[in-house]
């Protein structure tokens, strides 16, 4: 019998018992998260370092890589180190600061303010310098970081206030929540349920948010008269609508399928697919149509290569 007061350590879910696939695992999670590191860094230090991008949407932009390298960081480099030296084992403390640094991650918030500065843009943009001021924006900023703070440390206090009698296995590369709450056996855990439910319910309520505005900006975007400039704003918001998507999906799959539908393999994917692959997307699907910033960038690199 277990209790969390006996358990110090986690066991996380390895990706094959095969050394050499496990070796190539860490390959491929080394390539992405180096990917990441590296779209996410140049975009933070090109944004900081051009004042041309000193503007509201850059300013949004350089919040959610903060998140990113934040999220992907919080995962993958333990699930690397278990690869590369074949154990399974994250101390109790480990995980819940994956919990926590995890849910403070949460990104929903910022891409919400993003489509709500994208709808100005396009929709009102008499009124863009108005509504978005540079106070307005560090005051929308500061509570989407406030709001997932608060959402990290109610999620990481209630679930690690729990009893755990199930073992110390968790069936995920990091400590997922729902398995975390697998390993629980009091009556306790239905109030935590009811937090995530509530949680996933608000997430959804920002997806609408989002969606709407999406809506509302093909709409004004239908209403361009040139070719190019309709061209120009969906090439531009239709690959984010398909990363929040992706997003808020798999994500919400994640957090609320039934148990009968849950395999280590399916989990396995549904997480890789909403803890992994948007932190490493992002700042390509961000910046591939976005030439002020590809500017920025390559003015960046070409200054870092003079200087070395």
């Amino acid at each position: 019998m277990y209790n969390s007061s006996s358990i110090t350590e986690f066991l996380l879910l390895p990706f094959t018992d095969t050394w050499e696939l496990q070796l190539l695992h860490f390959g491929l999670f080394l390539g992405i998260y180096l990917a990441a590191l590296l779209g996410n860094g140049l975009i933070l230090t090109a944004i900081a370092c051009d004042h041309r991008l000193h503007t509201p949407m850059y300013f949004f932009l350089l919040n959610l890589a903060l998140l990113d390298l934040g999220c992907i960081s919080t995962t993958l480099p333990k699930a690397m180190v278990n690869s590369l030296w074949d154990t399974r084992a994250i101390s109790y403390q480990g995980c819940a600061a994956q919990v926590f640094v995890f849910f403070m991650s949460s990104e929903i918030a910022v891409l919400n303010i993003m489509s709500y500065d994208r709808y100005v843009a396009i929709c009102k943009p008499l009124h863009y310098g108005t509504l978005l001021r540079s106070r307005a924006c560090a005051q929308m900023a500061a509570a989407a970081w406030g709001s997932g703070f608060l959402h990290a440390v109610l999620h990481t206090a209630s679930i690690f206030s729990l009893p755990l009698c199930q073992g110390n296995a968790v069936d995920q590369f990091f400590c997922e929540i729902p398995q975390i709450l697998k390993l629980s056996c009091s009556e306790a855990f239905l109030r935590v349920v009811g937090l995530i439910v509530f949680s996933v319910c608000l997430s959804f309520g920002c997806f609408v948010f989002i969606v709407l505005s999406y809506v509302q900006i093909f709409r004004a975007a239908l209403r361009i008269p040139s070719e190019h400039g309709r061209h120009k704003a969906f090439s531009t918001c239709l690959p984010h609508l398909a990363i929040v998507s992706l997003f808020i999906s798999t994500g919400m799959f994640a957090y609320l399928k039934p148990p009968s539908l849950s395999s280590p393999s399916l989990d396995l994917m549904m997480a890789v697919l909403y803890s992994v692959l948007p932190p490493a997307a992002n700042p390509l699907i961000y910046s591939m149509r976005n030439q002020e910033l590809k500017d920025a960038v390559r003015k960046l690199i070409g200054y870092m290569l003079l200087h070395h």
